[in-house]
């Protein structure tokens, strides 16, 4: 689904590729292992002085509008009621990890300055929102990098409990569906604060992604053309007699040799110049 039409923010990104943190994520996965350690084994609960609420906030402990984006998700996050993190350091290091690792293939596919500019707009929102309502979480801010990051490589396998190799779009469309179970029961018992912050937090993913959810349902109200047959035809073709279809054209690497690697072709490049995921972004562009 996703496609390369350039947009204002593209332009922006362009124009400041400086712009923003980079390895953003390696740090906020520090953060949240560091204290998820204080929290399971000191006896001070380091994130309840951290965490984000509207009412200490407005007595002074203002440090609470940053420190919530490094307070660990994995523990029961109860927003009327919040109580310390319950779950072990283990899912804590496994989270903070499986979120480093997402946003690092974000920020290397969009760059530093877009990466950047779609977390900090989804903590924007959040933190409108908890001045708003009360309190706010990080927790689905992340979620709707995962579902940024399904958009982008939907194919990627990932080891579901360790265990079990799922594909990303699997995995996305099971969270999508217990999203939306979440706000439907919460709006079903009133708890209209559960319901809402979903919502909040995942409007970022659809901000940045409307274009190609526009471009999608575009795509869909035309027919299938006799054209677009052949080239599925001309591709299978092509991949018979070269043995593979896409080919970095800097380190060599083939969809046969990866059938896991993403592929890209360079629009700054004079003609068709193929990539791997590691070089679309760190490549001399052949003019």
């Amino acid at each position: 689904m996703y496609h390369n039409d350039v947009s204002w923010l593209d332009r922006f990104c362009a124009r400041h590729p400086k712009f923003g943190i980079p390895n953003l994520m390696m740090y906020i996965a520090l953060g949240n292992v560091a204290i998820g350690l204080i929290d399971n084994f000191s006896s001070y609960p380091l994130s309840a002085a951290l965490f984000f609420l509207r009412s200490a906030i407005f007595q002074g402990e203002v440090w609470r509008l940053v420190t919530f984006i490094f307070v660990p998700i994995t523990g029961d996050f109860g927003i009327l009621n919040f109580t310390v993190p319950g779950t072990s350091f283990f899912m804590t290091v496994l989270s903070a990890y499986f979120y480093y690792w997402i946003g690092s293939l974000l920020e290397r596919e969009w760059g530093t300055a877009k990466f950047n500019c779609f977390f900090f707009s989804g903590v924007l929102l959040n933190i409108i929102f908890g001045l708003i309502m009360g309190v706010s979480s990080i927790a689905y801010v992340n979620m709707s990098m995962f579902f940024a990051f399904a958009v982008l490589f939907p194919d990627m396998q990932i080891l579901f409990m360790l265990i079990l190799p799922v594909k990303v779009k699997w995995l996305a469309w099971v969270d999508a569906a217990f999203f939306l179970w979440q706000v439907l029961n919460s709006m079903m018992m009133g708890l209209w604060l559960y319901a809402v912050l979903p919502l909040v937090a995942v409007l970022n993913f659809f901000i940045f992604f409307w274009p190609d959810f526009r471009y999608l349902f575009a795509k869909t109200k035309r027919r299938r053309s006799a054209q677009t047959i052949n080239f599925k035809k001309a591709q299978k073709e092509l991949r018979q007699r070269r043995g593979y279809l896409h080919k970095c054209a800097v380190c060599g690497i083939t969809d046969q040799d990866d059938p896991d690697m993403e592929f890209r072709y360079c629009s700054k490049c004079s003609g068709y110049y193929c990539y791997c995921a590691s070089h679309i972004n760190n490549h001399t562009h052949v003019q």
